[in-house]
């Protein structure tokens, strides 16, 4: 038996295949608040000079006005080229004249001027607070605005290349509870930072646990699911995140106050946590753990909530271990990156998944900086992103399960990047079309992240599988520290970044092609299994490691054995075949 034949005995898709995945889901809503926050806890409110008339015509920030706003700022403020108030200027002296009828607002920028010595005065009709007001982060220090979000993503870096090598040795569930207990933790500081360097550090950390949990939510999830259920159960996990990120722009309407909001989205992950104990650890990754005896209870106890009492009964350690036997027998002391291109279907898979998943998240994230041109509420344009994840990833699932991953994939990326290229020839009087074809391509980009996120998955065998989706979203947020790069280089050729994000796209939707498919084909359980199953013409036998190093592995020869010298002439005779020895390869 297989251990997707142990699944159905216990069960299938039950009860608690079903109650499992709707706890672990719950928290998928919140992940999307914590990845988009700053948008609102780091909005920059309208803000100028602070202003106070003193003696002598100066600006003294404590002496009470008798003129009203408009005539204030009117003597106060200059104007920018576009004919705005300046945002970092004021007169150095109060300008009185520019309150005679006869001058106008195209001569209001004479006079001599000087920074905002005194502090900014901000517009909290919109956001009461953030840390953009609470700590002046607005002209000179404004790029200490996106340091904080580059060090937030800097965390998940981080937490996606170390912590699913933990998972992979220590298990899925020890590590979602620590992820739980530090994000819930982090977060709440977060909340009560004293400065700004605070804010950073709790800031990274939490970064760190978002994606732990993350990660091994994925594996808990896809690894308890059997084989024709896990495209649809995916699909719930992505729904999750897509209302998540409407229910962040409702939280943040309604919680103007940055501090408050951070503790809206990060005190209920210590429920949680309570409850997280409850979860089952990944059988599979008990089994080729070496920890056979915990794996047998855990299983037993699916069963029991399955109503399948019996058949779990009849699963002991014995059983569970001669039909594994196998797989045990490939499996290593321990796993590292290097797994992920040691052998050769192994090491194809990992090259275009890392392709796919930077080029995605890169075209992602350089597609969203231009969606910031609606024209409409911060919370709006929340809601439209949202939106638009919902019927892409309704049309991902159906596509996967009809036609399979790697058309899917290979197909949503190629459209977005031709999308993304031919709405940089469309005329920007042309804003309607610019904009629906904006939409369409985030919601190609959001299907494509869908459907390499279930695909990694299925691709890697249980022992390297968090390993490999650690370093897969590791490549995304690269590419989602490189994007805002990119973007800059249109200060030099306008045409540059949509053909940047536009080919990246497309080049990756090609690396999607050399995939295998792996529609309704069951989990890999070791790397042995996946070399065999995906590399033509290999088999493996039994007693030498993968790429002929000795171990307790298999080898890879060719399917069709060399032929053995011809004995016709010896002179020691027939030869007979020693007993027990294999008579041929199989």
């Amino acid at each position: 038996m297989t251990f997707a034949e142990f699944l159905e005995q216990v069960g299938g898709m039950g009860r608690f295949q079903i109650i499992h995945t709707a706890l672990l889901t719950i928290p998928i809503l919140l992940m999307a608040g914590h990845n988009l926050l700053q948008n609102f806890t780091a909005a920059i409110p309208g803000h100028h000079c602070q202003l106070g008339i003193g003696p002598n015509g100066t600006w003294d920030p404590n002496i009470t006005q008798t003129l009203g706003a408009e005539e204030l700022l009117r003597i106060a403020i200059p104007l920018d080229k576009n004919r705005q108030p300046e945002k970092c200027l004021r007169f150095v002296t109060a300008q009185w004249q520019l309150l005679e009828p006869n001058h106008t607002a195209s001569n209001r920028s004479k006079g001599d001027t000087e920074p905002c010595t005194d502090g900014w005065a901000y517009d909290r009709s919109v956001y009461t607070s953030t840390i953009v007001s609470e700590w002046d982060l607005v002209c000179d220090l404004r790029k200490l605005r996106e340091m904080a979000q580059s060090i937030y993503m800097a965390g998940v870096l981080v937490g996606a290349l170390g912590l699913g090598g933990l998972s992979d040795r220590f298990g899925r569930k020890a590590l979602l509870i620590w992820s739980f207990l530090q994000l819930a933790v982090m977060g709440t500081c977060t909340a009560f930072s004293p400065n700004f360097i605070s804010y950073c550090i709790f800031r990274f950390l939490t970064g760190m646990a978002l994606s732990g949990f993350g990660l091994s939510i994925a594996c808990l999830i896809v690894e308890w699911i059997p084989t024709q259920f896990r495209t649809i159960t995916i699909a719930i996990t992505g729904f999750a995140y897509t209302l998540g990120q409407i229910l962040l722009a409702g939280l943040a309407y309604g919680i103007p106050d940055w501090r408050w909001l951070q503790l809206a989205i990060s005190l209920p992950f210590f429920l949680f946590l309570l409850y997280s104990w409850w979860f089952a650890e990944s059988a599979r990754w008990l089994v080729l753990a070496g920890k056979a005896d915990t794996a047998v209870k855990v299983l037993q106890r699916v069963a029991q909530v399955n109503g399948k009492q019996e058949a779990g009964a009849e699963i002991t350690t014995q059983v569970l271990m001669y039909n594994m036997e196998k797989e045990l027998a490939t499996v290593k002391s321990s796993y590292t990156v290097s797994d992920l291109v040691r052998t050769p279907a192994i090491r194809r898979i990992f090259c275009c998944l890392s392709v796919v998943w930077f080029s995605t998240s890169f075209a992602y994230y350089g597609l969203a900086m231009d969606l910031q041109k609606f024209g409409v509420s911060i919370y709006l344009i929340q809601v439209i992103f949202g939106a638009v994840d919902f019927p892409a990833k309704v049309i991902v699932t159906i596509s996967m399960s009809y036609i399979g991953r790697r058309v899917s994939l290979a197909a949503f990326l190629i459209f977005a990047g031709l999308v993304i290229i031919a709405n940089s020839f469309v005329p920007t009087e042309l804003q309607t079309v610019r904009t629906s074809l904006a939409v369409i391509g985030k919601g190609f980009l959001s299907a494509a992240f869908n459907c390499v996120f279930l695909f990694t998955t299925e691709l890697y065998p249980t022992p390297i599988r968090q390993t490999g989706l650690g370093f897969g979203s590791t490549m995304a947020r690269v590419g989602g520290i490189v994007a805002p790069l990119a973007k800059m280089t249109e200060e030099y050729f306008a045409f540059l970044p949509p053909v940047m994000y536009g080919a990246a796209p497309i080049l990756s939707g090609i690396a999607a092609c050399f995939l295998p498919e792996t529609l309704n084909v069951p989990l890999p359980d070791t790397i042995e299994e996946v070399e065999e199953r995906w590399v033509p013409g290999l088999v493996l036998v039994p007693g030498i490691g993968v790429g002929g190093v000795p171990s307790n592995g298999k080898r890879l020869y060719p399917r069709t054995p060399p032929k053995a010298p011809s004995l016709q002439h010896s002179s020691v005779g027939p030869l007979t075949p020693l007993e027990g020895q294999p008579q041929s390869l199989p």
